[in-house]
């Protein structure tokens, strides 16, 4: 309210000064038809000096005299209708005066209403900050939030893979203690698309593990909570990305989600510095570099920084299938939204290459783990277990196949 009042005294000050000049017209300064009155009666007095000297003769003096005399009457009368004010029309000045108040009082309060925050205090840094703080503090819990999202009935399968999903749940509930039997039930759950289920058997086998629960565990778990909180950071996802990072710092999948949290959380300025050099060390075909780069520029306008998104790079030598050449100078062209697009069709196009041609190990763990970082657990799974056939017997393609999965978080 203060800034309001503020605001409208300025522009009420401002508009009186213009209104004072506008209806007092030049009051206190010489009018202008007295001056003109002045020097008309010089150039009489200059015509009888004109005469005696001879420069004009008698009766261009009196013709001289005749059209001075005719201004000075016009002076004169110029000089009592105006008064103190000169001839400035009063009324005219009222109106313009008024127009002038509305105009710029209106025109503060719907500009700041186009641009700026109604009905905000004014917002230090430290205050912005604590308030961030205490949002964070006290955003909805997982099961808060998805209480407030549609049900999702169960995805049941048929046949004999039903008759063995039943059995496994059975199992798990006759022994809670079974760390072998909730690994399996939270995959299984993850593959039918039943994400709370499987969450909360990820969390138990996380429980049963104790100090040994890996990276790829919280990983898991933190990732299906997300998905199921349709990308929402709840606390207890927050608390599994903490335990991931401390077991490691630099694992690039942590770090993208907690920047995500911390947007979430009103920190731009946190989440910007993370995602920048996420993105700086991060592989151009890494999944979570086009999501960022759809957001990062928006994000460093919040954080106050003057920001150039960088052209997308090629993929590095490794060797395997990535962008050509037109590919990248297609994509500099491209919007955010089309270059996510496009990194969608080329997973795509290699899963179906590798489906129907086959690939190198390296290749089905990139889309392995590719697919698990867009969500789709179901199709990482899948071609995970297809993998698994197709390199039987080769210890070191399983392992390399294996690290995608990990990546995928769908095995330890």
């Amino acid at each position: 309210m203060i800034f309001w009042i503020v605001v409208i005294t300025a522009a009420l000050m401002i508009s009186g000064l213009f209104a004072y000049a506008l209806i007092k017209g030049r009051a206190g300064d010489e009018p202008p038809a007295a001056y003109d009155l002045r020097v008309y009666q010089d150039q009489l007095k200059e015509v009888d000096k004109d005469l005696a000297r001879g420069v004009i003769n008698a009766e261009d003096a009196e013709r001289i005299r005749t059209e001075i005399s005719r201004r000075i009457l016009a002076a004169d009368a110029q000089l009592q209708h105006g008064g103190d004010t000169g001839g400035q029309p009063e009324t005219a000045g009222k109106v313009v005066a008024v127009l002038i108040a509305a105009f710029l009082v209106g025109g503060a309060a719907a500009l700041y209403a186009e641009l700026g925050a109604p009905g905000y205090d004014d917002m230090p840094l430290q205050a912005r900050i604590e308030a961030a703080t205490e949002q964070h503090a006290n955003r909805p819990s997982q099961a808060e939030f998805e209480a407030n999202l549609p049900v999702r009935p169960l995805n049941e399968p048929e046949g004999e893979y039903g008759e063995l999903i039943g059995k496994l749940r059975q199992t798990v509930e006759d022994r809670p203690d079974d760390l072998q039997g909730h690994i399996l039930l939270a995959r299984n759950e993850a593959n039918l698309g039943n994400i709370k289920n499987a969450y909360t058997a990820q969390d138990k086998v996380i429980q049963l593990k104790g100090e040994d629960a890996a990276l790829a565990d919280y990983l898991f778990l933190a990732e299906l909570m997300i998905a199921s909180a349709e990308g929402y950071v709840s606390p207890e996802a927050e608390s599994a990305l903490r335990s991931a990072l401390q077991i490691d710092p630099s694992d690039q999948l942590a770090r993208y989600y907690w920047g995500l949290m911390l947007i979430q959380n009103n920190r731009p300025d946190l989440a910007f510095r993370m995602w920048e050099t996420l993105l700086q060390q991060s592989a151009p075909d890494a999944p979570w570099v086009a999501p960022i780069r759809s957001r990062i520029q928006d994000l460093a306008f919040l954080a106050g920084v003057d920001y150039q998104l960088p052209p997308l790079a090629p993929a590095m030598g490794d060797g395997l299938s990535g962008p050509t050449a037109e590919d990248m100078q297609a994509a500099q062209e491209m919007t955010p939204e089309e270059q996510q697009e496009m990194i969608q069709g080329m997973v795509d196009n290699l899963s179906d290459r590798l489906a129907t041609e086959g690939g190198t190990p390296q290749e089905w763990a990139r889309l392995i783990g590719a697919l698990g970082v867009l969500g789709d657990l179901n199709q990482a799974q899948a071609i995970f277990l297809e993998a698994q056939t197709r390199f039987e017997g080769n210890a070191q393609a399983l392992a390399i196949v294996r690290q995608g999965a990990q990546r995928a978080g769908i095995v330890n």
